[in-house]
């Protein structure tokens, strides 16, 4: 397959008019490319930087752009290349007001962040979830609606179509005590977690067939590994877990109440999600200048050849992390000789055209936030020890239709290294009878908000149709870096 490459074209669009200064960034910018230093969005943001300001890189003796930066320097020097500013977006000076539902358990970041997005020229509505917490742009929970022909991937989040995935097993619950040994077997026989982590035995690779493989170069070139990562799990919050599913009478169609066996998953679309979202962030700081303190909200339109590249790539992003959890669910029912009576999923972290209730087509950007329009079904999960819920979405408009995606975290992950002690999750698990495989104490049960709390917050978004109490949780191994 052709390895990415910077085109002359995506350099232009730095403002370099000068031959042989063009000729000088495409030697570098390839170079860290092909022998994969950088990827090509941090190849770009960094000609970005050197172009406003070369001293710096000048300066760094050891530095791979010090050439350039020379070059760059010398012409102004000369009277030449004097870069001509983009005009910055300007913010709107009005705050809307926007619902933040649990507002009591919202940190100050998050709600600074949703009050700069809500502030971009775009901006039409938004509101924030009660498990929101502080993220890149767009607030983790935070649900943005923006004009129909604009999208911003940093909106749409880092782990492109992040999902929930529940199977629900005709069998009993207390199989998690009476097997506990077959159900473990078969999680660390049928998930692989990790960063870089890859499979060589596949349920159903049809959705390769798709042509939108081969709809553009940056997709072209990332097929082969989002094949070899098809039924895999990422780090940091993801995992794939046994639980007891409590079901209530008449809650879920064709399912008596009971108490089931039922396989939850988390996790995205992997390292093919992750390059198209870094990418097209990239592109999108390119071509959308904004303040400091909104950079990472930039846009693409969706009538430039770059938005729909991005459309379309999230898109099969979003169908590729279906698929993705299909893979686990099918490799592990097969195993066990049986099929599900229900499966359900929904997803976050992406992007839809919807209509407000005023009826103004929207793109609605949901960065940790689970779609609860009208009678759609959801799941939002608690953390490895607390229990999780099937819900029903009454499509509250003032929430633009949304929900939160799961508990969201009380404290930082490098807070959580310094204050979590691993005698108190050790005996955290052991009262909630808790069979736990990998993770560290960045994952652990206090690190995350009050499940319950967060439910209470959103009984005008979702009903609570069930709930799921995790018993055997594989997680990727502490050592491996959270990538969520």
């Amino acid at each position: 397959m052709e390895k990415e490459k910077i085109s002359n074209g995506e350099l232009g669009t730095l403002g370099i008019n000068d031959l042989d200064l063009l000729i000088a960034f495409s030697r570098v910018a390839n170079g860290l490319l092909q022998h994969e230093v950088m990827d090509k969005a941090t190849i770009m943001l960094n000609l970005e930087a050197l172009i406003e300001n070369p001293e710096p890189y000048s300066l760094n003796k050891n530095g791979r752009f010090r050439n350039i930066a020379d070059k760059i320097i010398a012409l102004r020097k000369g009277g030449k290349f004097i870069k001509q500013m983009r005009t910055v977006q300007q913010l709107k000076e009005e705050i809307m007001t926007f619902p933040v539902f649990g507002a009591e358990q919202i940190e100050v970041g998050a709600l600074a962040q949703m009050k700069t997005a809500i502030q971009l020229p775009i901006s039409v509505a938004g509101a924030l979830m009660p498990d929101a917490h502080q993220g890149y742009g767009l607030p983790i929970g935070g649900v943005l609606a923006t004009q129909a022909n604009t999208i911003i991937p940093y909106a749409v989040g880092v782990d492109i179509a992040c999902r929930m995935c529940l199977s629900i097993f005709d069998l009993p619950a207390a199989m998690v005590d009476t097997e506990n040994e077959r159900l473990k077997t078969l999680l660390l026989d049928h998930t692989h977690f990790g960063m870089g982590s890859k499979t060589k035995i596949h349920y159903d690779t049809t959705l390769f067939d798709r042509p939108e493989w081969g709809a553009f170069k940056t997709i072209k070139t990332l097929k082969d590994k989002a094949y070899a990562q098809l039924g895999t799990s990422g780090t940091g919050n993801h995992f794939v877990e046994w639980g007891e599913l409590t079901v209530a009478e008449n809650a879920l169609e064709g399912i008596p109440a009971g108490i089931y066996l039922a396989l939850l998953s988390h996790s995205g679309s992997r390292g093919f999600g992750g390059t198209i979202a870094n990418t097209y962030s990239g592109i999108a700081m390119q071509k959308t200048k904004l303040p400091k303190e909104a950079k990472h909200l930039a846009w693409l339109d969706l009538n430039t050849e770059e938005g729909q590249e991005y459309w379309l790539a999230m898109n099969l992003a979003g169908e590729y992390a279906s698929a993705n959890h299909h893979e686990i669910h099918n490799k592990i029912a097969r195993a066990m000789a049986i099929h599900p009576v229900m499966r359900i999923e929904n997803h976050h972290n992406f992007a839809w055209k919807e209509k407000l209730s005023d009826g103004t087509d929207v793109m609605v950007h949901r960065k940790g936030a689970t779609p609860a329009g009208k009678g759609v079904l959801g799941i939002i999960p608690g953390s490895m020890s607390t229990p999780g819920f099937i819900v029903k979405g009454k499509g509250e408009s003032t929430s633009i239709q949304s929900a939160s995606h799961g508990a969201g975290r009380l404290m930082s992950r490098s807070a959580a290294f310094k204050t979590i002690k691993k005698e108190e999750v050790a005996q955290n698990l052991i009262d909630k009878k808790i069979t736990l495989i990998g993770s560290g104490l960045d994952e652990a049960p206090m690190v995350y908000k009050d499940i319950h709390a967060v439910m209470a917050a959103q009984t005008d978004l979702v009903e609570i149709l069930a709930s799921f109490q995790p018993r055997i949780v594989r997680m990727a191994d502490p050592k491996e870096k959270a990538e969520d």
